[in-house]
């Protein structure tokens, strides 16, 4: 497989984890990389230099997803460091918080929604209006999670339903866009050791998860990676479209 050369993919929240990990693989396959990220300014640099380790050209960008002016900005700054964008992984998101739905507030709730789902829409938009202006077609490429299809764990409704948007959009988009030759597919990772998890679930609550997994054992962020490449992948997935991709030991099997 070698139509990934030379292609420019931008990834929102590749500073650590699953973003990090899909970053380098790109790299190593000859994709040219935009590595964001919005406070993990240490972490982004590493991962910029593994990729750029790989032989592959890479940038920095830094921006808060939570802005949609910076979220247009992203995908400007790509077009501007390569001439073009070509791939677009909607990765940045988080939990923010694990709360009961009483403890709610408007507050959390835009914070989980704009991180989520409204940084997607926004990158998409303007990954699309650069698509279409460049010519050619594209790939978008949203982070789901398997939270959307179970509903998570203690107090992650919230941001189980803001996966389950994001899910939904998936589809929506790939209807609207196929007349672009804009293929639009997402990755749903289950329990992987990443960051996110570090942050947001106790070693109880991972033993917890890791029962309920058949292949008893949490997942890697470099065993997302894959998933990622073949959904680009134009040689690979050329009649995939609307389609979601579940990365999770077969803890849920739609």
């Amino acid at each position: 497989m070698n139509d990934l050369k030379d292609k420019v993919v931008l990834i929102t929240g590749s500073s650590t984890g699953i973003g990090a990990a899909a970053a380098v693989a790109f790299g190593q396959l000859g994709a040219r990389v935009a590595v964001h990220y919005n406070s993990s300014q240490g972490p982004a640099q590493e991962v910029l230099k593994a990729v750029q380790a790989t032989g592959a050209q890479a940038v920095l960008l830094q921006g808060d997803v939570m802005d949609s002016a910076q979220c247009q900005r992203l995908v400007q700054d790509t077009v501007k460091a390569f001439g073009r964008i070509d791939i677009l992984i909607n990765n940045a998101g988080a939990l923010v918080q694990r709360v009961p739905i009483e403890d709610i507030t408007d507050e959390l709730f835009d914070n989980v929604v704009y991180l989520n789902v409204r940084s997607a829409m926004v990158c998409t938009a303007a990954a699309v209006a650069a698509m279409r202006q460049q010519g050619g077609g594209g790939n978008i490429i949203n982070v789901t999670s398997v939270a959307a299809r179970h509903g998570g764990g203690a107090g992650a409704s919230l941001y189980a339903g803001s996966k389950g948007f994001v899910s939904t959009m998936t589809r929506g988009l790939a209807k609207e866009l196929v007349k672009d030759k804009i293929r639009v597919n997402a990755v749903a990772p289950g329990v992987i050791t990443t960051p996110f998890h570090e942050r947001f679930s106790t070693p109880q609550m991972l033993e917890g998860f890791k029962a309920t997994i058949p292949m008893n054992r949490l997942g890697t962020a470099e065993e997302c990676a894959g998933a990622f490449v073949y959904l680009a992948s134009e040689q690979m997935s050329g009649y995939v479209t609307g389609q979601i991709i579940e990365v999770n030991g077969g803890q849920y099997m739609p």
